[in-house]
């Protein structure tokens, strides 16, 4: 439902009409003819607008507001996690990690948990390069310093490119020139 203001008015099947007098977060207060005041949630599809009140400034900010910014805030702190696909043919396979001593057993890893942590791992330390590019107390010099060794971690991690589908999500280390 659209983000409605106060003095707009509404009906409701149960209710009858009604005049919108309060505008919270997830719901409208409502003072209906029939029902008196009510509190309706926002993502309530009963309601029906006769009439909108074109003047009344708007309240706060909309639910789709606030996902913006909370989807922002948490893209920018690294909290949103990429769907990242595993390539097809590595889906339901597994990885084998043999021993070199036979009295020892092999592990067999799921391709897909094992995936998982690589990219959890890339995350993280994508995490890291934000932090270390945005901090206020490391000179440039520092951060070039340990952006050095984040770009060589990358680059220990190519060998893993294998298992990705795109390539955009590929590793990548330092370039040569």
């Amino acid at each position: 439902m659209e983000n409605l203001t106060v003095g707009t008015r509404v009906e409701h099947p149960r209710y009858g009409q009604g005049i919108i007098s309060k505008d919270n977060l997830t719901a409208y207060e409502i003072f209906f003819e029939r029902g008196g005041k009510m509190e309706i949630t926002k993502r309530n599809t009963d309601l029906t607008v006769l009439e909108v009140n074109e003047a009344a400034p708007k309240s706060g900010l909309s639910i789709g507001e606030i996902e913006k910014v909370l989807s922002y805030v948490l893209d920018k702190h690294g909290a949103l996690n990429e769907i990242v696909p595993l390539g097809e043919k590595w889906e339901g396979g597994t990885m084998l990690l043999q021993p070199a001593n036979p009295d020892l057993k092999p592990k067999e890893i799921p391709v897909e948990t094992f995936f998982h942590k690589i990219v959890m791992l890339r995350d993280r330390l994508r995490v890291l390069e934000q932090n270390i590019n945005s901090s206020k107390s490391l000179t440039d010099e520092e951060k070039v310093n340990i952006q050095q060794y984040i770009t060589r971690a990358y680059g220990s991690l190519t060998t893993f490119n294998v298992l990705f589908a795109d390539k955009e999500h590929y590793f990548v280390g330092a370039k040569t020139k």
